[in-house]
């Protein structure tokens, strides 16, 4: 069985949650102290853990193979989480997916295989995964959820040209994409970016 975190409301007494996805060389617990922050209080949070604290071993951008086999149990563990969410009763429109560093390209991924109306999702310096952007991989439509992706203008793991490719395929697919570019090259959640998505999203 995966490992998967709880916090917030119970989920059999919430109407709406959240999936929150940790970085590489993260757990659970870190990525749940994001809340915190965030307008979640009212949220049933789920935060699955990944085994080694990495959702897969190389660059989101690697030759596909490189990745292939642990991103696919990877997505799984998140379709687990999405499943109890589900089986609770709360509607995909009440849901968001939130995510940081490789969470956050597990949060586009997983929302772009499985694109539909959707609560929001947030990818702290994120993009969708492969050597290449495959728009055949992904099929749906968002139908207008809001999608937040913020990052430095010249993160070291998420290139720009990237999140821009991202961008244009997820709202090629329905989505309300907000792109939050900053001009340090940190790679880290800013107050601004907090301040856009509890004012927009949650």
């Amino acid at each position: 069985m995966p490992n998967i975190k709880t916090a917030g409301i119970p989920l059999d007494q919430a109407t709406r949650a959240a999936i929150l996805i940790h970085g590489r060389g993260a757990n659970a617990e870190s990525i749940l102290s994001l809340s915190k922050y965030l307008n979640l209080d009212d949220y049933a949070l789920l935060a699955p853990e990944a085994n080694g604290a990495s959702w897969y071993p190389y660059s989101f951008m690697a030759p596909d193979e490189a990745n292939q086999e642990a991103l696919k149990k990877s997505l799984g563990i998140i379709k687990d989480a999405w499943n109890q969410i589900s089986q609770a009763g709360i509607s995909p429109e009440n849901v968001v997916l939130i995510g940081f560093s490789q969470g956050a390209c597990l949060s586009l991924e997983f929302a772009a295989q499985n694109a539909q109306k959707l609560g929001g999702v947030i990818a702290f310096t994120g993009g969708l995964i492969g050597e290449k952007v495959q728009s055949d991989k992904y099929s749906g439509d968002f139908g207008n959820t809001k999608i937040f992706i913020g990052s430095s203008e010249k993160d070291f793991h998420v290139p720009l040209s990237r999140i821009n490719e991202s961008e244009t395929l997820l709202s090629r697919m329905g989505a309300n994409v907000k792109l939050s570019i900053f001009k340090d090259s940190n790679h880290t959640i800013r107050q601004e970016e907090i301040d856009w998505v509890n004012g927009n999203i949650l």
